[in-house]
């Protein structure tokens, strides 16, 4: 949807007129009635309606739309040829033919260079590959929302606005996916219709699980019903009861929180709180005690005799060698060398 200036024409909802916008000069259609608003609401840099369309420009816009169908099948054979990773939304001629521009779907960057190559000589004109999201899709596309009516962002929704899941929560709906998702597979937008009424209601009422007293009882909340200003609580001897907020304002509500106790007040096996134990006298101190030397096992003695014993014998054993090496070499006399 966009505004212009009616610029004095006689229009009526139906009609169609030419305009000038961002994407070049087109063909409109008339939404709403010429209405006379205030300086200080019209929109910055409003344009004006050129003039109404002659039979010439219904022609050129059939002649368009019916190149934009031929165009979409020919692109949609090329992408499936060129296995491409991408989804075709709509092909959109400008009113003069000068320029055509391919609206796509994907999760990535997608390299259309070569699918370029392949349109610019089919169709003779400027080709502009223009990569939008699903919310974009669904409002060129439209349908009917499971409300049963057309979908918001088709109908009259000119941007989109941020939904979050709290946004269900506040309203105490299901957090079921099929139920707060569109047709986009995103949450509802109107989600977030109701949503600021809903948190100024909730301002007077606790949320569940807060411990309240008033005149009427004191118990734990269960229920919270926002548009009807009651919740409903439940007491100790499991009645439950229905409080308004005028009810909860002479109250209190707490966190229904357990509450840390001392150690006097632990309780005991039979549900009775311990007394606290007397203070015990002081040791006297202990005399220090004096170190005794450690005694050796009998095994370790006889090991480290047993190695002892050993260690002589290995000496003895290479004390004979050594004799026996240089006495035997003794009595021997060095001969010379014969030479050849």
């Amino acid at each position: 949807l966009y505004d212009f200036s009616a610029a004095g024409f006689d229009l009526k909802p139906g009609d169609k007129v030419i305009v000038e916008t961002d994407r070049g000069r087109s063909m409109a259609t008339v939404a709403t009635r010429p209405s006379e608003v205030p300086d200080d609401l019209l929109p910055v840099a409003l344009k004006s309606i050129q003039r109404k369309a002659t039979p010439a420009d219904l022609e050129a816009s059939e002649r368009n739309s019916a190149r934009e169908r031929e165009t979409h099948h020919f692109c949609q054979a090329k992408i499936a040829e060129r296995n491409l990773d991408m989804k075709l939304v709509k092909v959109e001629y400008a009113f003069d033919g000068s320029k055509a521009v391919f609206y796509f779907t994907a999760d990535g960057r997608i390299d259309f260079r070569d699918l370029v190559k392949d349109l610019a000589p089919q169709f003779h004109t400027r080709i502009e590959m223009r990569q939008i999201g699903v919310r974009d899709e669904a409002k060129m596309v439209g349908g009917i929302g499971i409300c049963g009516r057309e979908l918001c962002c088709s109908a009259f929704l000119r941007d989109f606005a941020p939904v979050s899941v709290k946004m269900a929560k506040e309203q105490n709906l299901a957090l079921n996916p099929t139920k707060i998702s569109g047709q986009c597979g995103r949450l509802l937008c109107c989600l977030g219709y109701e949503y600021d009424t809903y948190c100024e209601l909730r301002k007077g009422l606790p949320k569940c699980g807060k411990h309240v007293k008033c005149g009427a009882g004191e118990g734990d909340v269960i229920k919270v019903n926002t548009l009807g200003q009651y919740v409903t609580v439940k007491t100790a001897d499991s009645r439950e009861l229905q409080l308004t907020a005028d009810d909860l304002k002479d109250g209190t509500a707490t966190d229904n929180k357990p509450v840390q106790k001392g150690p006097a007040e632990v309780q005991a096996g039979r549900g009775e709180p311990r007394e606290p134990r007397e203070p015990r006298e002081p040791r006297e101190p202990r005399e220090p005690r004096e170190p005794k030397a450690k005694e050796q096992p009998a095994e370790g003695k006889q090991a480290e005799q047993q190695k002892g014993q050993k260690s002589e014998k290995s000496a003895g054993r290479r004390r004979n060698r050594n004799r026996n090496r240089h006495g035997g070499n003794k009595d021997k006399i060095d001969k010379p060398k014969e030479t050849p």
